[in-house]
């Protein structure tokens, strides 16, 4: 994940996935690796847990999310989600809450398919930044196959993402796509070796973790907001309010400064530590 000089933490506890920071970033892996790293409503609480809680720490500017072994996310796990939903007479719900909400409202998150993304897993990455591919994935909207429907908005995130009729085809077909087929359709934003695919997700994580932390979040809500908006005074009206913020930022001051004096700008201090006793 890191390169050798840099320190990596690793947050517990965790059962589903596992939580490790270090250089700016942190990277968040779907560890149950024994069974494709399934979908289920402990690991969707897990998440939900784990992308507040670096939502929340200055530390951290950027995630990466990928799958243990050989899969990224087999959807969901059958016992767990379907036989217990049909068991409660559809009651039970996803567990965790907003998962679009949170995921457009976060730091920047990098989706890092080392493997087998289906379903859920699939729908899961829909939503987030940017998704670097390994040749190796293998990604499928599954749901027409299993006798259900797509979710967490991928009905509207796909056809963003691919289009109408690529989405069409995907859905309606239930058909499993490679990763170099979905780099081609712009289902995935880059495509890697397999050897290469942390590497290249956790660079571009601390290239966007560099940058101010309150504007990573203020230019994603523009995107969310705007990215559908066919009213483009309405566009315009809420990039005016937003730049509005930013030129009053102490980053913005900060990065006027660094040009003008021809020196690196600096987004985040941390304090100093404590002296010792």
């Amino acid at each position: 994940m890191h390169s050798e000089s840099t320190p990596v933490t690793k947050v517990d506890p965790f059962e589903t996935i596992e939580v490790e920071k270090g250089g700016d970033i942190a990277v968040i892996t779907l560890n149950r690796p024994e069974r494709l790293n399934a979908w289920t409503h402990e690991m969707s609480r897990e998440l939900h847990a784990a992308i507040n809680a670096l939502n929340d720490d200055p530390d951290v500017g950027a995630m990466v999310v990928t799958g243990a072994g050989r899969g990224f996310c087999a959807g969901a796990d059958i016992k767990d989600n379907f036989k217990a939903r049909m068991e409660s007479s559809g009651k039970e719900g996803r567990g965790g809450g907003d998962w679009i909400g949170l995921v457009r409202s976060s730091k920047p998150l990098i989706a890092a398919v080392n493997g087998a993304c289906v379903g859920v897993g699939a729908t899961m990455i829909l939503p987030m930044d940017v998704i670097v591919a390994s040749e190796d994935a293998r990604f499928g909207m599954f749901f027409v196959k299993m006798g259900v429907t797509p979710e967490l908005a991928s009905s509207h995130f796909l056809v963003q993402r691919i289009g109408l009729g690529r989405a069409s085809e995907m859905c309606l077909t239930g058909r499993l796509y490679s990763g170099k087929e979905a780099f081609d359709l712009g289902l995935a934003d880059r495509l890697t070796s397999p050897e290469n695919l942390l590497g290249e997700a956790t660079a571009l994580a601390r290239e966007m973790a560099a940058n101010p932390a309150p504007h990573l979040r203020w230019v994603k809500e523009l995107l969310t907001k705007n990215g559908s908006e066919t009213d483009i005074s309405l566009v315009q009206k809420r990039e005016g309010e937003v730049l509005a913020k930013a030129y009053v930022s102490a980053e913005h001051k900060e990065a006027v400064d660094a040009f003008l004096n021809k020196r690196p700008p600096v987004f985040r201090r941390r304090p100093a530590p404590e002296p010792p006793d």
